[in-house]
């Protein structure tokens, strides 16, 4: 078995306190036509260097069913800005159309073979997995990208269509688990495409 979900796989479930104050698990996004779970940070380069992308690609989807939720796995022992206060603050300064859940046990990160931040998983009316991997092929600098993969994905299923490029590897810092080496990876984690 590969650490990443496989593609046509559902989402496995969790409960993770939100910046908001609140608790979400998977049910409260069931209304949602297409769902955008990804894995993400505050302080990686290349979360930040996409930052404006990633909101405007959520903002292009939200009027046609897609909700985003993003998750912070990263150990705050790695980097003290990945914490929950900065969390916090990193909402109230960007006001982001997603909520941001907090992962401290990592085993949501687990669950989902999350590899890097961001990475992104997207989930059909059905809840299967059709895409999963990048945002833009240039996350450190959005600016410069020829690729938004995670728009081309979003475009194709709310259009019906199958995704053109389901997979794609993530870019940025790998996910910083707690007790490792800020580098260190999941023995079994691997490129997906």
């Amino acid at each position: 078995m590969s650490f990443t979900l496989a593609l046509g796989a559902t989402p496995p479930p969790f409960a993770l306190p939100a910046t908001d104050g609140q608790t979400y698990s998977l049910d409260d996004f069931a209304d949602a036509d297409v769902l955008v779970i990804f894995f993400t940070c505050n302080h990686c380069p290349f979360v930040t260097g996409s930052d404006d992308c990633t909101k405007a690609t959520a903002e292009a989807f939200q009027d046609r069913g897609v909700r985003f939720v993003a998750i912070n796995s990263n150990s705050p022992n790695t980097y003290a800005e990945d914490d929950f206060p900065h969390m916090v603050e990193r909402m109230r300064s960007h006001g982001f159309p997603w909520v941001y859940l907090h992962d401290a046990s990592q085993d949501v990160a687990r669950a989902y073979g999350a590899l890097r931040t961001p990475h992104f998983y997207v989930f059909d009316r059905d809840r299967h997995l059709v895409y999963c991997g990048r945002g833009v092929d240039t996350p450190r600098d959005a600016s410069k990208h020829t690729i938004n993969d995670l728009a081309n994905a979003l475009d194709d299923v709310v259009n019906g269509r199958p995704v053109r490029t389901p997979l794609t590897n993530p870019i940025g810092c790998n996910v910083k688990w707690d007790g490792q080496d800020a580098h260190w990876m999941p023995a079994d984690a691997c490129d997906l495409a």
